[in-house]
């Protein structure tokens, strides 16, 4: 199904599947399930980027080392909310970044704005998400 869709955008750059022990560890490193769709997505595609550069979705060691950094960065816990709740798996290429929320679970996608702390729901689910951002024209897309 994933192949489908990013097959309709041709300078989308898709990677190949993800390692299931790799999910199953990222699973259990940040304490919370993958949604559903993100599992199947990084199954397809281990990553994907646009023409732009921009990883509009990371690897899954990405989303693993990421995710683990924001939670973890004293200098973060003083600048913003937590992010325990939230899952990041994507960016904008300019800060913004992508993520599930997980606590409540959540299909929609929100973005983290870098410079306000906000935190909207930009898209109701994974493939809105994909298409919105590889069919617009830069990284601005979810303003």
């Amino acid at each position: 199904m994933w192949r489908d869709v990013i097959g309709s955008f041709p300078t989308a750059e898709a990677g190949g599947p993800a390692d299931p022990v790799l999910l199953d560890r990222l699973e259990r490193a940040l304490g919370q399930p993958l949604p559903e769709d993100l599992r199947s997505f990084l199954m397809e595609s281990d990553g994907l980027s646009d023409d732009y550069g921009t990883d509009v979705v990371w690897s899954a060691q990405r989303i693993l080392d990421d995710n683990l950094s924001f939670r973890g960065n004293e200098q973060f816990r003083t600048l913003y909310m937590p992010f325990d709740s939230l899952m990041f798996f994507g960016d904008n290429g300019g800060g913004d970044q992508f993520a599930f929320v997980r606590a409540p679970k959540s299909d929609e996608v929100f973005v983290w704005d870098h410079e306000t702390d906000s935190r909207r729901c930009v898209s109701p689910n994974l493939e809105s998400y994909l298409r919105s951002a590889l069919g617009s024209d830069g990284e601005d897309w979810y303003r």
